[in-house]
């Protein structure tokens, strides 16, 4: 192998860990802020979820100009990620370090705008670069490289989900602990893949409508908007699901773990999978574990903590197949037919975090409507109200999502690894 292409491979683990750092700051931000900041601070949760839901109306326009941003700034591409890097660390320190300097509403606002905009910015930046390198090396192939990626993704989700109550333990404050550690993580990974920001093609970073005149674009677009939103609604009523339905208040730091490595494990797998079948065929048969995953946890109800260990790692499962595959199938389609890689992902970016707002604004007002209170019992109606929404309505969008996924022609070859 030369040598070129033997550092280019090398060089695979500094992708594992800078999507790590990056998805800890995504996913386990959703689970943790709200939470704490109505634990916190007594913030309602209709208020949570209208601050949440401005946020990502806000993505309408902020993603879209981030990934034109991206591409416009390719030459100095490092310095736009050191400075996207310490806007995380600055949203993250303000959210759990620091005690807030206004009201603690408009607060939370500030620090997660900061937060995301630094998050949008790099997600966008780092999946662009993705394409590229998978396409400049013989080597290393779309689905290879998610593999890699998004390993690396479900392991710094797994990390952030659990440490704040592993960190209990050791620190009266152990959200400042964890934010100290989010501090070294990012500045590791950002050291980790300087090498990595090549400017070696052009790019248009005006490129969003010959982008959306890909038909299949478009409707991979669709799949992946229809196909988040079960994690989205998931991962908005996890802690509640565990603490209202199962009534095992304690056991969600163990579950999320539980969850979050039988993704992170799965991610090599369903890669091989992809290999023998297609990624497309492969993807089918991770949403299809979803979908029965979800039919049983329509299921549980007060003390089903064992059958729930079953739904994480069920769940967990299809999850990685989602993150995995889904990516690489829309990588791939933007290197075969001349992409512009950031602007696309900057639309990837938006559709897939704009199901976050949609779950955010939708199910927490419901169950503040339906009786949900922190620190008071829950009624019957909110028990009945959090089953529907967590197990009910994700198997129903999953299904609609593999109904898009089976009407959506891709190529024999799409995303081979």
């Amino acid at each position: 192998m030369p040598l070129e292409n033997k550092n280019t491979l090398e060089r695979l683990p500094a992708y594992a860990v800078f999507a790590g750092v990056l998805a800890s700051a995504g996913l386990p931000i959703y689970i943790h802020a709200p939470k704490f900041f109505i634990d916190e601070y007594g913030v309602s949760l209709t208020s949570i979820a209208g601050i949440l839901f401005f946020l990502r109306l806000f993505d309408v326009i902020q993603d879209p100009a981030l990934g034109w941003l991206s591409g416009a700034l390719r030459r100095q591409r490092r310095i736009a990620v050191a400075i996207a890097a310490s806007m995380m660390v600055l949203g993250m320190s303000g959210l759990f370090a620091v005690t807030p300097l206004t009201t603690p509403l408009v607060w939370f606002g500030i620090m997660l705008a900061l937060l995301f905009s630094g998050f949008s910015f790099l997600t966008i930046t780092f999946y662009a670069q993705g394409v590229e390198k998978a396409v400049r090396s013989s080597q290393i192939g779309h689905v290879r490289l998610a593999s890699w990626r998004e390993t690396g993704a479900l392991a710094g989700i797994c990390i952030a989900a659990i440490a704040p109550t592993v960190f209990i333990w050791i620190s009266p404050s152990p959200f400042t602990v964890f934010t100290g550690f989010f501090v070294a993580g990012v500045t590791l990974a950002v050291v980790m893949m300087a090498p990595e920001w090549s400017i070696e093609k052009s790019e248009n970073p005006f490129a969003f409508c010959s982008i959306l005149k890909d038909p299949v674009v478009r409707k991979l677009l669709l799949i992946a908007f229809v196909n988040a939103a079960p994690v989205a609604v998931t991962s908005t009523l996890f802690l509640f699901f565990v603490e209202t339905v199962l009534d095992a208040p304690g056991f969600e730091g163990p579950l999320l773990l539980l969850f979050f490595v039988s993704a992170a494990a799965s991610a090599p797998f369903w890669a091989n999978i992809a290999k023998r079948v297609s990624s497309k065929k492969a993807l089918l048969m991770g949403m299809s574990v979803s979908v029965a995953t979800f039919a049983y946890a329509s299921l549980l109800g007060a003390g089903d903590v064992l059958s729930f260990m079953v739904v994480c790692i069920a769940s967990g499962l299809g999850l990685g197949a989602d993150l995995t595959l889904l990516p690489a199938i829309f990588a791939d389609r933007v290197a075969k037919h001349s992409h512009s890689a950031s602007p696309a992902f900057g639309l990837w970016s938006f559709v897939s975090k704009l199901t976050l707002a949609v779950a955010a604004i939708t199910v927490l007002p419901l169950l503040e409507s339906s009786g949900l209170e922190p620190g008071i019992p829950a009624p019957v109606e909110a028990v009945g109200m959090l089953t529907l929404l967590y197990a009910v309505v994700p198997c129903i969008l999953k299904l609609i999502a593999i109904g898009l996924l089976l009407l959506t022609p891709l190529s024999a070859d799409q995303c081979e690894s």
